[in-house]
């Protein structure tokens, strides 16, 4: 029995039921492998008092400390953020925390699935247990944390210190080795769908359901400078007739919907629901300025709905052949052209769901497996 701690600071819980469900989904299913005994540490980053009575940190310092989540058992100790550090200090105390938490048991592996803070301080764990680490690169960690003065050389020791490395895409890996980790030491872990789920539907009868007629795009991701809503809207602007629909919520809200235009921002949309807002779109736009691998283009190629992307990340190892869909360079016109050609002749929806069934969970499951039980075997797989 291969006995694995997952360390997660991207993990959902009751106050964000959406916030890291491609982790919760991966970490589940390693859960549910035959083979495997599994711990979840979710440490919840908290400021001192009284910023901790702040609405935005109030839900997070009420969380229960241990809970049953989807049928496994979730340890969500506190740690301190310290405003103004910009996150110099997130690790250290991260540590402190999971150590306390885990004291007394004994693992062969500790799973790290998200690079900052979770990496380092797997690293210092897994020092101090004499067990291997593996740390995954999913897009901001690396992108942000990786890049930012008081963090970027904790990101790259970790990197240089862990057993064994993941990254969702090969672009993440060029990404990894430009702040100095070694690309031939990670290896490519691409993240799942859910197939039964995210699948074609009688795409009218979706749209009617939404209250939509006419054609119609979707978007989803929160709404932050990085994901680059304000150019969909613009370039929808330019479609006749066309309908865009917004699934996300931050800080942008306002600005957004200022811009005007036919878009409706339907704010945080449970996960749960998206299948059905993705399947009834002819497309799905999305306009990051840099991403690892995002989930929702893979759950948009599921429901058969073709894509428009920017040149971010994983983009061309999920954008393959023109029925998938397009990419493109971020701004509204290049936008509007492609999204304008998809509507004119759409691929049919199984041809563009046949460029997501590579993207399985299981796939993900066994995968990740094999990666954890070789670093406790002392062989590690290499992209």
């Amino acid at each position: 029995m291969l006995r694995v701690l997952t360390l997660s600071s991207l993990f959902p819980d009751a106050s964000r039921p959406n916030f890291g469900v491609f982790v919760e989904r991966q970490t589940l299913g390693l859960a549910e492998h035959p083979d495997v005994a599994l711990t979840v540490v979710a440490p919840v980053g908290v400021p001192p008092w009284p910023l901790s009575r702040h609405p935005r940190y109030r839900a997070l310092a009420s969380l229960p400390e241990r809970e049953i989540w989807k049928g496994v058992e979730v340890v969500r100790p506190r740690f301190a953020v310290l405003p103004g550090t910009r996150g110099r200090f997130h690790a250290g105390a991260m540590l402190r925390a999971v150590r306390r938490t885990v004291a007394g048991r004994a693992f062969d592996v500790i799973d790290a699935s998200f690079f900052f803070p979770d990496g380092p301080a797997a690293v210092a764990l897994g020092r101090e247990l004499g067990v291997p680490v593996s740390i995954k690169a999913r897009g901001a960690d690396i992108h942000h944390w990786g890049h930012a003065a008081a963090t970027a050389r904790q990101v790259r020791d970790a990197g240089l210190a862990a057993d064994g490395l993941l990254a969702v895409s090969r672009a993440m890996v060029e990404d990894m080795a430009a702040i100095g980790i070694p690309a031939e030491k990670v290896l490519v872990h691409h993240t799942g769908v859910d197939l039964a789920r995210f699948a074609p539907v009688d795409r009218a009868a979706a749209k009617a359901a939404l209250g939509v007629t006419g054609p119609l795009v979707v978007s989803v991701g929160a709404l932050i400078p990085r994901k680059g809503h304000e150019v969909v809207i613009d370039a929808v602007s330019r479609l006749d007739g066309v309908t865009l629909l917004i699934a996300g919520d931050g800080p942008e809200r306002g600005a957004l919907a200022a811009r005007g235009g036919r878009v409706r921002l339907l704010g945080s949309v449970p996960h749960r629901d998206l299948p059905a807002l993705i399947a009834a779109a002819d497309v799905m736009a999305l306009a990051s300025s840099s991403e690892g691998l995002a989930n929702a283009w893979v759950e948009a190629l599921a429901c058969g709905t073709p894509i428009v992307i920017a040149p971010a990340g994983g983009a061309h190892e999920v954008v393959t052949a023109p029925e998938a869909g397009r990419i493109v360079a971020r701004d509204a016109a290049a936008f509007a052209e492609a999204i304008g050609e998809l509507l004119a002749a759409p691929p049919a929806a199984e041809a563009v769901r046949g460029h997501a069934l590579r993207f399985t969970w299981e796939a993900n499951t066994a995968a990740l497996y094999a990666h954890l039980a070789g670093l406790r075997r002392g062989q590690p797989e290499r992209g």
